[in-house]
């Protein structure tokens, strides 16, 4: 039997490039059977939430003279070298110990196994496999949830009560299901498998220089990287993109909303070669109205560069160019009767009709048969489906999401934060251009997005 080691953290949270280790417990199992368990509190070097605490029974006052990550580094690897890790969502303790270990200059790497991706496959007529749901179901004796060593000794149950239930032939299958290596590119380190985080963020394709040639987005990076190297390629440009990658990056985000406010921002900064749809466009533009006096409103065709921070309540449509966005107003000026030469469609003489009119399509707006007035409200309940959400605060705003504020203003991402440091920063940092992507994001989450408060709102939350 191979050496195997159950392993289970308790962490300040979720994300393991930004939060830290409180507590560790490994069960070791020898070739020939034997059991050694070993448990160490850690002082993360940060504060442990209350709801951290109330989870794990972990405190501030229990982790003080604990030693740091650093002082039990050789204590943790020996006891994890040359054996199979075994945990419970499995990348997420995997995940915090390569972080932890890399800030040591450690390059820490175990083949990997996880006991929820084995209860789902062993036992697939079960909609729930968290640890809560295999003690019930395997009456596992569960001593102290939520801290480390415990859990382990949980997990070690579990993979003792398999082999008591199950045919080992069951057992090898759904480990080499689990296990199963994905194709990758030959130039690709194989080691990045080990590496991907199952988390969200955004990735970056390198290839043979310093410049991303493509950048994507993704709820769970580590599932989402390996799909583009998947052995049936659906289209030549997923095969041709994976055939140029010679390097890949990742940034971590708290959620789907960060992910993609990153991806848009890094696609329009780095301009890769593969991401031609969200790649900067100095043609986007929108319709603004003029009044030119008399109740007669002219649309104006305005760049989204151009719009100021407290314009976009009066902006109609976001167009990749001019030509589409003269396409657009056409179509609304024939299904609703106005007149070209009001829109601006058409240059013809005062007091002249418009060729729209002679073919009587135009009510007379041009020649004064029908009050300017009138035709303003025909021209606004053409466009009313093409009007922006106007940004409903007067300044800057909060769109929270996990440990991470993302600060907005004026429908622009100003940047994403995680303390009252970089919030400040990003306060008096100079505003981007309009995005017209940012905007297209943002308005699907206005629900979500606050005012600034007055005191700093990171801290105030604890």
């Amino acid at each position: 039997m191979r050496p195997l080691a159950f392993v289970d953290l308790e962490t300040t949270g979720a994300t393991a490039t930004h939060d830290r280790i409180t507590e560790i417990g490994i069960v070791e199992v020898d070739a020939d059977g034997s059991v050694r368990e070993w448990q160490q509190l850690v002082n993360p070097g940060m504060r442990i939430s209350p709801f951290i605490e109330q989870l794990t029974g972990i405190s501030n006052d229990m982790v003080a003279d604990a030693p740091p990550f650093e002082a039990v580094a050789a204590a943790t690897l020996k006891r994890l070298e040359g054996r199979l890790f075994i945990a419970h969502n499995a990348r997420f303790d995997y995940g915090f110990l390569k972080n932890e270990f890399k800030r040591l200059g450690i390059t820490f790497r175990a083949s990997v196994l996880c006991t929820v991706k084995l209860s789902r496959t062993l036992y697939p007529e079960h909609k729930r496999h968290n640890l809560d749901s295999l003690i019930e179901r395997h009456d596992l004796q569960a001593q102290a949830r939520h801290r480390a060593l415990a859990d382990a000794q949980l997990i070690h149950q579990f993979w003792q009560k398999i082999h008591g239930a199950r045919s080992s032939e069951d057992i090898e299958a759904a480990l080499k299901t689990q296990n199963a290596n994905p194709s990758l590119p030959p130039h690709l380190d194989a080691g990045i498998v080990d590496d991907l985080p199952e988390a969200p963020g955004v990735y970056l394709f390198y290839g043979e220089n310093s410049l991303p040639i493509y950048v994507g987005k993704a709820k769970d990076i580590r599932q989402r990287v390996l799909a583009h190297f998947a052995g049936d390629h659906s289209a030549a440009k997923e095969m041709e993109l994976a055939q140029q990658v010679r390097r890949i990056d990742w940034m971590e985000t708290a959620g789907e909303i960060g992910a993609l406010l990153k991806e848009s921002a890094l696609v329009k900064q780095l301009q890769p070669l593969h991401n031609r749809q969200l790649r900067k466009n100095d043609e986007a533009c929108t319709w603004i109205l003029i009044d030119e006096g008399e109740g007669w409103l002219r649309p104006q065709l305005t760049a989204l560069a151009d719009i100021g921070a407290g314009a976009t309540s009066a902006c109609y449509g976001l167009f990749k160019s001019s030509k589409e966005a003269t396409k657009v107003l056409r179509t609304l000026a024939e299904s609703h009767h106005l007149c070209d030469a009001l829109l601006g469609l058409e240059k013809a003489k005062p007091g002249k009709p418009c060729f729209a009119h002679q073919l009587k399509r135009c009510k007379g707006a041009c020649i004064g048969s029908e009050p300017y007035a009138k035709h303003t409200v025909r021209l606004i309940s053409a466009l009313v489906g093409l009007k922006w959400v106007a940004w409903p605060f007067t300044g800057p705003a909060l769109l929270r999401e996990g440990d991470e504020i993302h600060l907005i203003e004026g429908w622009r991402y100003l940047g994403t934060a995680r303390s009252d440091e970089e919030l400040h920063a990003l306060l008096d940092s100079p505003r981007p251009p309009f995005d017209r992507d940012i905007y297209k994001i943002l308005t699907k989450y206005i629900g979500k997005i606050s005012p600034l408060p007055k005191r700093p709102p990171l801290t105030e939350r604890s």
